[in-house]
């Protein structure tokens, strides 16, 4: 089940908010958010909802173990039992095929396997239950006694497919007791409502603009088609994957639950480093805080550090070799920055690094797209024309004409321009906000019809 369905819509979310607030018992409550989210996960894998519940009791289990041992080899021994187990599941299912596709084919044997269908939200969840044992064994917060919060916090249907990231101790004391106002509830509406219009009106509208330029034959494609599809792609990717932590986001304020910002306008941005302090900011923290400070951080082996994360970025997304380039691509990019680009930057207009950015995240893109190698260096070259290929057609003019209007919404989306009109003590923050529920509800009604029908409505991150 997606947030962007009308089963979901006007089924699920109503039928679960109902219950929900019928009950004022919290224990309960939190029954009925569980069932409803094991619901929501079962909806469309009913099979992997075992594996899991065997990942809560799993890390249930060691988090118990890692606090009664506290201090002794015990403990020490049951947080690295825990991380074992998670990472391997996650390596069993996602994967154990690239590992064997790969031996194979360096050391020409014939190791058997199997492409199992990845588990969906598993790299999420898998995470929040790694951050749960590490919080524990850090004594940044005691174990959870109870099961059935656990699997709450793990399985909760708003962030358990597709994030965001939210750690144990973000929300814990959230379990236990949540304040639910109106104010909280409408702007948990609102909140929702943007995040399902930028997936539906501007993702699914980006994306099928951009599966004519990148999916087409490439012997054909111009210079200005190449840079207009990865563009388009570029938009698609921010609005499907901001609009769900969006709508994630919502669907917790209506709960009660209230989650960290997961992006933060990225593409406003003058840096890689910056690109990456705004861009899916949840996975940018874990990576951060369990895996680069753990491993010495800037004090020691600083670059092996460094690429020891940026490979795992690019492997979290995906078990292809595009995946790790395209994580790789970036750790090159910060790095270099480091060294000389920003200083470089700091003496020219900000215009320049601005360009440099875009540019820079539209080149990541391209490895990002293509999952064959060869593929994404032929689109690179028809980019920057090294492919003897026409700068531009007729159709691809025809496209960007037809499609202005589209363009320069999407554009104004990708920047904080309306959130500050709405912020002024101006008539025109006081027009927004007042108009606000109508325009939410417009916004509503236009997506429905949209998701009547449309057989195009995918989420690219269910798919990592």
């Amino acid at each position: 089940m997606v947030f962007s369905s009308l089963i979901f819509l006007y089924a699920f979310l109503p039928i679960t908010l109902l219950l929900f607030f019928i009950i004022k018992n919290q224990t309960y409550r939190n029954f009925v958010l569980i069932l409803a989210s094991l619901l929501f996960y079962a909806w469309g894998e009913p099979v992997w909802v075992s594996l899991l519940l065997f990942t809560v009791l799993v890390d249930y289990y060691f988090g118990l173990k890692v606090e009664k041992y506290r201090g002794r080899w015990q403990s020490k021994a049951a947080l690295i039992s825990a991380i074992t187990a998670n990472l391997a599941v996650l390596a069993f299912f996602k994967y154990s095929a690239f590992f064997a596709e790969n031996i194979n084919l360096l050391f020409h044997t014939q190791l058997p396997y199997y492409q199992y269908g990845l588990p969906l939200g598993i790299s999420f969840y898998t995470f929040q239950a790694i951050c749960y044992v590490v919080d524990v064994y850090r004594g940044e917060m005691t174990c959870q006694k109870s099961f059935p919060k656990l699997l709450l916090y793990i399985s909760l249907f708003p962030q358990l497919v597709a994030g965001p990231i939210v750690r144990y101790k973000d929300i814990a004391q959230q379990i236990d007791q949540r304040v639910i106002t109106l104010a909280g509830f409408s702007e948990g509406i609102t909140r929702f409502t943007i995040g399902l219009a930028k997936k539906v009106l501007l993702a699914n509208t980006a994306g099928e603009l951009a599966g004519a330029y990148l999916n087409g034959n490439l012997a054909e494609a111009t210079v200005l088609g190449a840079w207009f599809g990865i563009t388009l792609f570029a938009l698609q990717i921010y609005f499907d994957f901001s609009g769900y932590s969006d709508m994630a986001i919502g669907l917790g304020r209506m709960f009660g639950f209230t989650f960290k910002e997961n992006f933060n306008h990225p593409y406003v941005s003058t840096s890689a480093t910056e690109f990456w302090r705004r861009w899916h900011i949840s996975l940018g923290s874990f990576f951060r805080d369990y895996v680069y400070i753990p491993l010495g951080g800037n004090r020691s082996h600083h670059i092996r550090n460094m690429f020891v994360v940026w490979f795992l970025t690019g492997f979290w997304h995906g078990a292809s070799w595009n995946f790790i380039v395209w994580g790789l691509y970036y750790g090159l990019l910060i790095m270099l920055e480091k060294k000389f680009l920003l200083s470089l930057f700091a003496k020219l207009p900000k215009v320049f690094s601005h360009v440099y950015l875009l540019v820079a995240a539209l080149v990541g893109w391209v490895f990002f797209y293509y999952t064959e190698f060869a593929k994404a260096i032929d689109f690179l070259g028809i980019m920057f024309g090294l492919a003897n290929r026409q700068l531009v057609n007729q159709d691809v003019i025809t496209a960007i004409y037809n499609n202005c209007t589209f363009l320069a919404l999407a554009i104004i989306g990708c920047t904080p321009v309306l959130a500050k009109l709405q912020s002024l003590k101006n008539p025109w923050g006081r027009y927004l906000e007042v108009g606000k529920p109508v325009i939410c509800f417009a916004l509503l009604i236009v997506c429905s019809v949209l998701l009547v029908g449309n057989s195009y409505n995918p989420f690219l991150y269910f798919r990592f």
